[in-house]
């Protein structure tokens, strides 16, 4: 007696008399109200849309933010993947970067990674064009002051960071 997973099936995997056919289609007629193609949507519909500077929230805070999280990102204390909502494709590979050479540092020093104690300084803005706002946010370390450069984009009714770089 064979067991359950040894028996063998006495029915063939491929039967020709129960085998679908396959019949072409013939197209249809053209109809003389509808010869044109349909309407596609425009790709550019579906690309982010620019936002005016005064319909999206004051910009300060959201850079002060992205300045402290870029720095703990930088010093391994806090997840890159944290940021992505805020930052553009190229600065999050920007970033990505930055974070594989800092990591490799603290390894090859032997540092562990701890959280950086900081404060933020002042915040210079300014709004070269409607929906962008450029700005400097300066931190202040324990061992030296640092300028986190960020440009925002209004895109999709919020802000977005378009470039980031830590001085």
């Amino acid at each position: 007696m064979q067991s359950p997973r040894t028996a063998r099936s006495t029915t063939p995997y491929f039967d020709p008399q129960h085998a679908a056919t396959l019949r072409a289609v013939p197209p249809l007629a053209p109809d003389a109200a509808t010869s044109e193609p349909p309407e596609r949507p425009h790709p550019e519909y579906f690309d982010a849309q620019p936002t005016s500077t005064s319909s999206l929230p004051n910009p300060v805070p959201l850079m002060e933010n992205l300045a402290r999280c870029v720095l703990e990102v930088l010093a391994g204390a806090r997840d890159l993947d944290q940021l992505s909502r805020w930052v553009a494709d190229d600065v999050y590979r920007h970033l990505l970067k930055r974070v594989v050479l800092a990591a490799r540092a603290r390894q090859a020093r032997g540092t562990p990674v701890g959280r950086p104690s900081f404060r933020i300084g002042n915040t210079i803005t300014c709004e070269p064009a409607d929906g962008v706002v450029e700005g400097v946010v300066i931190v202040h370390g324990k061992a030296r002051t640092r300028a986190v450069a960020i440009r925002l984009e209004g895109l999709d009714k919020r802000w977005r960071a378009s470039a980031i770089n830590v001085l």
